[in-house]
């Protein structure tokens, strides 16, 4: 996929969703596992280190749930059914001058894990799963630990 930018510096060429024309649209999926959810670290910015859902940028062509089960079998070896949509989620990263840097629109789904075990690759660093009621101190992307709860409840109430 290309993506509009306007990069200032050879840095910034090489991320091709850095300063993007327009909001980038994306998938995730908060997958359940015998009570437990599946996270993973990001290899990637914005976010590199932390944890996160499993997830990317839906291709054309795709609908939402079709990207977030790509994403996720891709980044983590994992398939899962969706079971429900959780909520939209923002990211929008601005740089010292105040230029909107990273913008995405995540759509967050909650699905049941199906078949095979997490494993790390290009995207994720390490996968775990956790208890979406408390992930400790671990380093996450914004609002991870409202967003695991509130799709534990989705997942409780649909299965």
């Amino acid at each position: 996929m290309t993506t509009p930018t306007t990069p200032t510096s050879p840095v910034l060429a090489a991320d091709p969703r850095a300063y993007p024309a327009y909001p980038l649209l994306a998938a995730s999926v908060a997958v359940f596992r015998d009570g437990k959810a599946l996270i993973a670290t990001r290899t990637k910015n914005p976010g590199a280190g932390v944890w996160s859902l499993p997830g990317g940028l839906v291709e054309a062509g795709e609908t939402l749930e079709q990207a977030a089960l790509r994403e996720l079998m891709e980044e983590v070896g994992v398939e899962a059914r969706i079971v429900g949509f959780n909520r939209h989620v923002q990211r929008v990263d601005r740089d010292e001058q105040g230029r909107v840097r990273h913008h995405f629109v995540v759509a967050s789904f909650v699905g049941a894990w199906v078949a095979g075990e997490a494993t790390t690759g290009p995207e994720a660093g390490e996968v775990r799963w956790v208890d979406p009621d408390d992930l400790g101190d671990l380093p996450t992307t914004p609002h991870l630990g409202r967003i695991l709860a509130q799709a534990a409840e989705i997942f409780r109430s649909a299965t």
